[in-house]
């Protein structure tokens, strides 16, 4: 386990409060004490997982009491308790608070990539790496793996991602005259405008205070927002030259209405999907099965394509969203928890149920050549290949990006600032200026150094 550093923060309700951190970490009964972790053994972890052992485990993901099932009938003498106790926020207010209290923690959690720095941080995760997971890291797409593993230790086990692309009304386009989907940026401009120009919809919607969407855009075009070091120095650069040519492409457009920037994920946004105000939406790979469940009636009309790119002929993309299967230091049965992480995420039954039942969008490399995963045509996208074509997308998504240990306020500055800026059809180049500011000074107050 990693060795304790002088400071370290845990966050509450978004903010980040420095605190002394007590040398080592509780350890667990079955191979997880204090200190830097031995190599555990297989004799060790066929001792754990024969010994009668009860584990928690805090998900969002509905009905992953099937994979559970799996792992029980596989490990019999390991019993598993599934709780929800909530989404996003209030999943890590009481995940936190738990940890504070010394109590109630669960054995594993979900936790996003994007959160997973805070809770190193604060030395909550254990260090997976000595249990094994170094030896799987071959079996997932290279960048998402890195998401759970930025250095020597292993912080989680990944179990879906969210490569980015760009879901379109063909019948609306083919009004405007176009045929094919946009392949650069360029071409997207000149799109929006003879979408609007012939149909009057827009050829997409760029939540105003969706941070997750704009980062995606960042990540596909190679800027590096954040950094950390995994200790007390963070990098925050949201206004670099790169980060302000993607702003100053999304002012342009939204300025000349030819980019909605109506608050996503409400009711207004979900009746614009269905009756046709947008003519697209550039969303991530959990964003084909969310649709055909928000815009049922438009069902045949869609078609998936790439992300448009910055320069012709290059093929990349970004994320938005995906998260993790983390086991906790408190754990006092470190290896059964791992192995129930392991297990749910990188078992081949498991993880195609994950992908076909519950339809996470996998980062596991056999699930992304399965022709039972990818071979699947779409009614409600034309009979189109949607699963392999973000397969192929995900391996575009460029490998190297990180997060601030306090993204919780990343994401509350962003509203502030950016949020306001593009509800109000502004400057976005001016508002990462506003952001980079608000984040400068809130890491120097919490006594992170800043590069």
């Amino acid at each position: 386990m990693r060795k304790s550093r002088s400071t370290a923060a845990s966050l509450v309700g978004g903010t980040v409060v420095l605190g002394l951190v007590l040398t080592g970490c509780t350890g667990g009964s079955d191979g997880g004490g204090g200190g830097t972790q031995d190599e555990i053994t297989q004799e060790q972890i066929d001792e754990a997982m024969q010994t009668p052992t009860e584990l928690t485990f805090w998900t969002w993901v509905p009905d992953i009491e099937l994979e559970v099932a799996m792992f029980e009938e596989a490990y019999p003498e390991i019993d598993v308790t599934v709780e929800n106790v909530g989404q996003g926020l209030a999943h890590y207010q009481k995940l936190r608070s738990a940890l504070e209290a010394g109590e109630g923690a669960p054995d594993v959690a979900q936790v996003e990539y994007q959160y997973i720095p805070s809770f190193v941080l604060s030395e909550s995760l254990l260090d997976l790496a000595p249990y094994g997971a170094d030896d799987i890291s071959g079996d997932y797409v290279e960048w998402a793996w890195n998401q759970v593993s930025p250095g020597d230790e292993v912080w989680g086990i990944p179990q879906d991602v969210g490569p980015m692309g760009n879901l379109y009304r063909e019948d609306i386009l083919a009004a405007a005259g176009i045929t094919e989907p946009p392949a650069t940026w360029e071409e997207y401009a000149t799109a929006a405008q003879a979408v609007k120009d012939a149909t009057g919809s827009y050829i997409s919607n760029v939540g105003a205070t969706q941070a997750g969407q704009m980062i995606g855009f960042f990540w596909q075009a190679g800027v590096k927002p954040f950094g950390y070091d995994g200790a007390e120095t963070v990098t925050i650069d949201v206004n670099s030259d790169e980060a302000k040519q993607v702003a100053d492409y999304w002012t342009e457009l939204i300025q000349a209405d030819l980019i909605s920037t109506d608050v996503d994920f409400n009711d207004e946004w979900y009746q614009a999907l269905a009756n046709g105000k947008y003519a697209g939406w550039l969303t991530a790979a959990w964003g084909p099965v969310f649709l055909q469940g928000t815009a049922e009636g438009t069902s045949g009309l869609w078609r998936a394509a790439p992300l448009p790119q910055w320069s012709e002929g290059e093929n990349v993309s970004g994320n938005w969203g995906g998260s993790s299967d983390a086991v906790l230091a408190t754990s006092e049965n470190p290896i059964a928890a791992y192995m129930l992480a392991q297990f749910i995420n990188h078992d081949e039954a498991s993880a195609m149920s994950l992908a076909t039942e519950q339809f996470l969008f996998p980062p596991q490399v056999s699930v992304l050549e399965d022709p039972a995963f990818v071979d699947q045509k779409s009614e409600f996208y034309g009979g189109q290949e949607v699963n392999a074509l973000f397969a192929e997308i995900s391996e575009t998504v460029d490998t190297d990006f990180e997060w601030l240990p306090f993204m919780d306020y990343v994401y509350s500055s962003y509203e502030e600032t950016m949020g306001t800026v593009i509800a109000d059809k502004g400057d976005i180049s001016d508002a990462l200026d506003s952001w980079q500011d608000q984040l400068v000074s809130y890491a120097e107050s919490q006594g992170f150094t800043v590069e």
